[in-house]
C-alpha cells in the first residue's frame, strides 16, 4: 500500500468527520469537538481518529459517549465519500497533546514569573565575601616564592 495515498485517505477522513459533526450529528451530549488528527493502517482497515473536548472532564465523556453513538452514521458516510470499496472501521480516541501543551506552558509561565520575583530579590543585592575569591601572590608571600622547587617536593614528598 502507497504511505502517501493513506496519508491522503487519512486527511480526507479527518475533513468528513469534523464536517459531520459540525453539521449533521446533533447529539446534545457533544461538546465543542476538534478533530486533530486522523491516521490510518496500510491496508485501510483502521481509521484512528484524535479529537479533543473543550471543557470539563465530564464534557470529555458525554462527547465520547457521543461519537461512539454516532460511529456508524459517520462510517457509512466516510465510505461514501472516499469511494473506498471497504470502509474502514473508525475508532475515536481523545488526544492528549493539547492539554499536555496547555499544562506546559502554564509551567513555563510560572517559571519565568517565579525568575522575575528572583531578579527583584536580587537587585541591589551584594555577594557575600570579597569582589575577587581568588587567591594571588603578594611580594611579602613566601609560599609562592618556591615555584622553582620539584612538584613532588611542594607536595611534601622527598625526593629520595
Amino acid at each position: 500500500m502507497d504511505v502517501a495515498r493513506a496519508r491522503k485517505i487519512a486527511d480526507r477522513i479527518q475533513q468528513i468527520v469534523a464536517e459531520m459533526l459540525e453539521r449533521r450529528i446533533k447529539d446534545p451530549r457533544l461538546g465543542f469537538v476538534t478533530i486533530t488528527d486522523t491516521r490510518i493502517t496500510n491496508d485501510l482497515g483502521d481509521a484512528t481518529v484524535f479529537y479533543t473536548v473543550f471543557g470539563s472532564e465530564a464534557e470529555r465523556t458525554d462527547s465520547a459517549l457521543a461519537l461512539e453513538s454516532a460511529k456508524g452514521l459517520i462510517r457509512s458516510e466516510v465510505g461514501r465519500q472516499t469511494g473506498l470499496r471497504h470502509t474502514p472501521t473508525l475508532t475515536f480516541t481523545h488526544d492528549p497533546l493539547p492539554d499536555t501543551a496547555r499544562h506546559l506552558d502554564d509551567l513555563l509561565a510560572e517559571a519565568k514569573a517565579r525568575d522575575v520575583e528572583i531578579a527583584k530579590r536580587a537587585e541591589g543585592a551584594q555577594h557575600a565575601g570579597e569582589a575577587d575569591p581568588y587567591r594571588k601572590p603578594d611580594e611579602n608571600d613566601d609560599e609562592f616564592e618556591d615555584s622553582d622547587d620539584e612538584p613532588s617536593e611542594r607536595a611534601g614528598h622527598s625526593a629520595t
